[in-house]
């Protein structure tokens, strides 16, 4: 007589479910959670996911009772999956967000661009472009008087065509628009025929930066003065030289200089010029933060600073006392032209890297912002018997700048608030609005306009006031990420990302 078999143990499937639901409802809360900037809220987002999906291997391999065959061939089948993807798909950097942007691992790279569609001759008056932001460094231009309707008179496409990686914008003078691009092992500064998008000069050095959040290629706009291009590298390469035929007057490796290293996003300062000095800032852990060299030859002058931040310094005379606006590693400060002598400073961020330009508020006012949860402060600065004094107007989260430049008007602080567009009230930094997911791109200031270069490579029209962004068109540039600043000289605007340059026709009234 045979014995009779033990019952067969049920399913444990809540534990399962239990696990996959709180950890779902857990995200959705986090990415509802707005007071985080989007960054924080996809950090924890996937910190939240690995979490529960180790909870769930758990579970499945040693708590659901179902058959240990069955057990094993689910995971075997997810290792499987996991091994094919791998080998078929690569992560191509980061959005502004820190969302992982898939490719193929097959895939090449940009294809030959269309050729242009009009002609680039024109009776708008062009005025240069020659550094970063602008003439005045501000992103702020007076002209031309833009069309609005861009259903009528949409931007037509001059020119266009492959470039190598990197985040840089043009500089433009004349009829010459630099930039500076990754070709393979070398890092280049490349002159463009502003007409024709004709290539008429590169130089090269033999540096490359490529990181997987940072991206490839160098990321600083050129300076054009005194006939002369200055760059800086995504390593740390100053170069100067010649706006006619690109040859070299001399180079320097200012992060060798601060006895540094190449911080981790790459050097992204822009050079600024003042007289006859070009400042830029130093490589991190070095002894300095900023450098001034002497534009003929390159020799420093001065060394100012603790920890250098990825900020574009700018030159601003606040009550009364010419100055260079810095963000550090921690502080925010300002110090003397001439000596670098620092003149005010005060404490800033939370550790986190800081990107965006100061811009200066009247007479004796500028306001600095951050992203990644920090926000904006207006600080004023005024004249003691000992020296200047620097005081906090306001601190608001209302307004947080990551890449993009703000700009003033109207009584207000108008940018993109951690890739939103928004507009704050400049007397106490509220929110007066905040509308249109545009990510982490950049934009010109033109008249009463904002061109706007979203992430997406979309540009927008808007024509911004304290009561709405009043958005007035759009027009698809480019289809992959685009973090470069842009150009506008006269009607045509420089655009480009790390994979295509175009020079668009807009039209005016």
């Amino acid at each position: 007589m045979s014995s009779p078999s033990l019952p067969t143990k049920a399913v444990r499937w809540k534990p399962g479910v239990r696990i996959a639901v709180l950890g779902l409802v857990t995200i959705i809360g986090v990415q509802c959670y707005e007071e985080w900037p989007f960054q924080k809220r996809n950090l924890i987002s996937y910190e939240v996911g690995l979490a529960v999906g180790a909870a769930l291997v758990i579970w499945w391999l040693f708590l659901s009772r179902v058959r240990m065959a069955a057990r094993l061939g689910v995971m075997g089948a997810v290792f499987l999956t996991g091994v094919v993807f791998g080998a078929l798909v690569k992560i191509g950097g980061v959005t502004g967000d820190l969302v992982p942007i898939l490719k193929w691992r097959w895939s090449q790279g940009m294809k030959a661009a269309p050729a242009g569609q009009v002609s680039a001759n024109s009776k708008v008056p062009r005025a240069d472009f020659p550094q970063f932001y602008g003439a005045e460094r501000n992103g702020v231009l007076a002209g031309p008087r833009l069309a609005s309707d861009w259903k009528l008179h949409p931007p037509q496409m001059v020119w266009r065509h492959a470039i190598g990686a990197g985040w840089s914008g043009f500089a433009v003078v004349g009829q010459v628009c630099v930039t500076q691009e990754q070709n393979g092992e070398k890092e280049c500064v490349t002159a463009y025929d502003l007409n024709t998008g004709r290539q008429i000069w590169t130089h090269e050095d033999e540096a490359h930066y490529n990181t997987t959040i940072g991206g490839e290629g160098p990321h600083a706009t050129p300076t054009i003065a005194q006939g002369r291009v200055f760059t800086l590298g995504a390593t740390g390469i100053l170069n100067c030289l010649e706006l006619a035929d690109g040859r070299p007057v001399w180079n320097r490796n200012v992060v060798q200089a601060v006895e540094g290293k190449t911080p981790g996003w790459g050097m992204a300062c822009s050079p600024l010029m003042v007289d006859d000095l070009v400042i830029v800032h130093g490589g991190e852990g070095g002894t300095h933060s900023l450098v001034a060299l002497r534009s003929r030859d390159g020799e420093v002058v001065w060394k100012a600073g603790r920890k250098p931040s990825y900020a574009t310094p700018i030159y601003a005379k606040l009550a009364g006392v010419p100055q260079v606006l810095a963000f550090h590693d921690g502080s925010v400060a300002g110090h003397d032209v001439k000596t670098g002598a620092e003149l005010w400073q005060r404490p800033w961020g939370n550790g986190n890297v800081v990107c965006a330009s100061p811009i200066v508020i009247g007479e004796d006012e500028a306001l600095f912002s951050s992203g990644y949860g920090v926000g904006a402060e207006l600080l004023k600065i005024s004249r003691q018997e000992s020296g200047l004094k620097v005081e906090s107007l306001w601190h608001s989260t209302k307004m947080k700048a990551k890449f993009a430049h703000l700009f003033a008007r109207e009584g207000c602080v108008f940018g993109l608030d951690d890739g939103m567009f928004a507009c704050v009230d400049l007397k106490d930094g509220s929110k007066q609005w905040r509308e249109g997911r545009h990510g982490h791109g950049q934009g010109l200031v033109v008249g009463e306009h904002y061109l706007l270069m979203a992430e997406t490579g979309e540009l927008v029209l808007l024509r911004p006031t304290r009561a709405a962004p009043n958005e007035q068109g759009r027009f698809q540039v480019f289809n992959s990420k685009t973090w470069n600043p842009i150009a506008l000289v006269g009607d045509l605007l420089l655009v480009r990302n790390d994979r295509e340059a175009a020079c668009l026709r807009l039209a005016v009234e």
